[in-house]
């Protein structure tokens, strides 16, 4: 745990930091382009008598970008910190689970940032490692 914690203290020579930066600087860029790319309706717009429980902050629902970072940041931490990696993962999962439930994304839209989320954390985990 106290090695756990040295990530922390290194400032930008840390890691896990300089990991968390680069995970971020590739994955919203990427998120934003296949959002806006891809253009696809949230389910109150596309599904008849349909209402969320919330209000969405943009239009348009592929990929879940709620559900990219808490994936993408459970795979950065979980490799640190081993030991937390299962619950990171559920959290991540009940983070998309909840977009769903709360009707602002299609499951395959959770599915596609979790996706994102791996993919852009272990691409920067290679990168600094």
């Amino acid at each position: 745990m106290i090695i756990g914690l040295l990530y922390f203290v290194d400032g930008i020579e840390s890691p896990l930091l300089r990991a968390i930066l680069l995970a971020f600087l590739l994955e919203r860029p990427i998120y934003f382009i296949l959002k806006n790319g891809f253009k696809r309706s949230r389910p109150e717009a596309a599904l008849k008598n349909f209402r969320s429980i919330i209000k969405p902050s943009d239009k348009f629902s592929f990929p879940s970008g709620h559900t990219s970072a808490a994936f993408m940041m459970a795979t950065l931490l979980g490799y640190f910190f081993p030991v937390f990696m299962i619950p990171l993962y559920g959290w991540a999962v009940l983070v998309g689970f909840s977009r769903v439930v709360l009707g602002v994304h299609f499951p395959t839209d959770t599915l596609m940032g979790g996706v994102l989320g791996i993919g852009t954390a272990i691409f920067s985990l290679g990168q600094i490692i």
